[in-house]
């Protein structure tokens, strides 16, 4: 299986400070259990770092990988090695160096855009501005807390710390997520995007005119060697994952360009990154360094505007417009699209109206 293949946990705009990395102790001394999971009936058989993967949370396969070494990782009360492959029935056990952290998932009164529920998923379009999931510096106000309240309010019971996001974008990114509802929708759909089945195109504004209607952008992309923050497209292939942008301009604004975005792979900031690298940094992305005015543009008014601009869209100007997959019961396939949020569809009209006088 190729390398491209193998982050099937959809990571291309999670945000990096959810990836962190914690020293596994080798020596089995004073462990604590994170995670205890009776496997699903319907799993088909899958290599149990595949599979810790989609039920471990802000883990990478490098930290599922340390940890199945040290002999952590517990199944039916042995420990196993990592190419072990699940079966319907296992009794599959985390044990860790340190205590888990107190974070039940509090239910919270926050207004989503639910655009579709069944009972195995629920399709939601998010707001800019809201976190995905719990975690370091966000523990509640996010989608998940939000969706515990509506389950709560359903009657319903899903264990979202343990089952749920099949993939994540930004804080400040818009636009459609899925969430399952059970361990085999979770499963099912984690397997349409490791194979990258979905169907999902990104809208995106870049600095500066972007020179041919289509293309593709080639690249690893892994840490930068010097911003930790970032993620930094190495097209010698010295380091990083193997990633692919397909992109096509659907507007020009002269000294911004709107474009639509199709990964052929996910990684961490694969468009930020991508984008950054051929010299058309996302618009207003303060951590790529797209929070100033186009270089070499010096008129009082333009700067001026530009300011306006960056008020009305306060964030980097990304959006994930569609999402497409097949549903994990009816084997049907479900489509949705998401409109412009109103903060770039403002941002349109402002360009619009700039340009024409």
């Amino acid at each position: 299986m190729t390398e491209d293949n193998e982050e099937f946990l959809d990571e291309e705009l999670v945000d990096s400070n959810s990836i962190d990395n914690i020293d596994i102790d080798e020596e089995n001394k004073g462990l604590y259990e994170h995670l205890n999971i009776t496997v699903d009936k319907n799993q088909e058989p899958l290599r149990i770092d595949k599979f810790l993967l989609i039920h471990r949370h802000n883990s990478s396969r490098n930290k599922i990988s340390q940890t199945c070494r040290a002999g952590n990782v517990v199944v039916n009360g042995a420990a196993v090695k990592q190419n072990y492959r699940v079966k319907p029935g296992d009794q599959v056990s985390v044990l860790l160096a340190h205590p888990p952290r107190e974070n039940v998932i509090i239910p919270q009164n926050i207004p989503i855009n639910i655009v579709y529920e069944d009972d195995d998923l629920v399709v939601v379009d998010k707001d800019p501005g809201m976190v995905v999931h719990p975690g370091f510096g966000n523990w509640d106000g996010t989608l998940v807390n939000a969706l515990a309240y509506h389950f709560n309010q359903k009657g319903e019971k899903s264990d979202l710390d343990r089952v749920g996001l099949v993939h994540r974008i930004d804080k400040d990114t818009s636009g459609l997520l899925v969430i399952a509802k059970n361990e085999y929708a979770l499963s099912f759909l984690a397997k349409q995007f490791f194979d990258r089945k979905t169907k999902r195109l990104y809208w995106a504004f870049v600095w500066g005119n972007v020179q041919d209607d289509e293309g593709t952008i080639r690249g690893h992309i892994g840490r930068h060697p010097k911003n930790r923050m970032q993620m930094h497209t190495y097209e010698d292939g010295s380091q990083g994952k193997h990633a692919v942008t397909h992109y096509k301009v659907l507007e020009r604004f002269k000294y911004m360009t709107w474009v639509e975005c199709k990964l052929e792979t996910g990684r961490t900031h694969q468009i930020r990154a991508h984008f950054k690298h051929i010299g058309h940094t996302l618009f207003n992305d303060e951590r790529y360094e797209g929070h100033t005015p186009l270089r070499g543009v010096n008129l009082p008014k333009y700067k001026q505007f530009i300011k306006n601009v960056f008020e009305i869209l306060p964030r980097h100007a990304l959006h994930a417009h569609t999402l497409g997959f097949i549903h994990p019961t009816t084997k049907k396939e479900l489509y949705f699209e998401s409109p412009m949020p109103k903060d770039m569809t403002d941002a349109v009209k402002k360009w619009r109206n700039y340009l024409e006088n």
